[in-house]
Parts: C-alpha cells; sequence; structure tokens
C-alpha cells in the first residue's frame, strides 16, 4: 500500500520541491497551497504524514497542527513543521502546538526523509 504525503505550502515552488522529495521516498504526494485548501483535504483524506508551512497568510501553520491535535480522528497524524524561522522559540512554539518534528528549510532529501521516519515513529 502506499503512503500518502500532504504538503502544505502557500510558496508553489516549495511545496512542489517537497511533493517531489516525497515521491522520491515511495509516497504519493497531495499538494495544497493554502491552509484553507488543507483543512478541506483533511476532511476526505487522511495523509500518512503532513509537511507544513508554518507563515502563510490567513491561518498559520500553528493553527492547523492545533485544529489537527483536536479532531480525535486526526489527532495522531504525523506533522513535520517545515520553516526558514528556525529560532528555538518558533521551534518551541511549534513543538507546543503538536508538530511531531521541526525541519529548518532550506531542506534536502535527507534531511526531509529522517524528519519523516521521525515523526511516523513518534505516532506510535
Amino acid at each position: 500500500m502506499t503512503k500518502k504525503g500532504l504538503v502544505v505550502d502557500d510558496s508553489r515552488t516549495t511545496a512542489m520541491l517537497l511533493s517531489k522529495m516525497l515521491i522520491a521516498m515511495d509516497f504519493e504526494a497531495t499538494t495544497c497551497l493554502s491552509p484553507r485548501e488543507a483543512l478541506q483535504h483533511l476532511v476526505k483524506t487522511t495523509p500518512d504524514v503532513i509537511l507544513l508551512d508554518v507563515n502563510m497568510p490567513g491561518i498559520d501553520g500553528l493553527e492547523i497542527v492545533r485544529y489537527i491535535r483536536r479532531d480525535p480522528l486526526s489527532n495522531k497524524l504525523p506533522i513535520v513543521i517545515i520553516s526558514s524561522d528556525a529560532e528555538t522559540a518558533e521551534i518551541s512554539k511549534a513543538l507546543l502546538a503538536g508538530a511531531n518534528v521541526f525541519l529548518p528549510k532550506p531542506v534536502n532529501l535527507e534531511s526531509l526523509k529522517l524528519a519523516v521516519e521521525d515523526a511516523m515513529r513518534a505516532k506510535k
């Protein structure tokens, strides 16, 4: 069975890059370019891992994490926060919101692989 990954990033370039990396890791990747689109997607399907940007217009990534963690059907989903804002306070906020792993940008395939493995291990 193919694992499913959801990429949520308002930058089309970043979202496509992360999707390609997930595909290289044998995931089926779905891309959402807005938090609202991601929430609509989550109503219909449950991915095996979510890659989520923090800084997006409207609802930020941490709000999405909190929303997912409040829902009993999705509260165990592995979530990797990916952000260029890698200050200690931002990392703490992401983990306190419920993210499994914080991955600073720029991301390469090796670091993404490790982050996804860590997040998926944490879910069990």
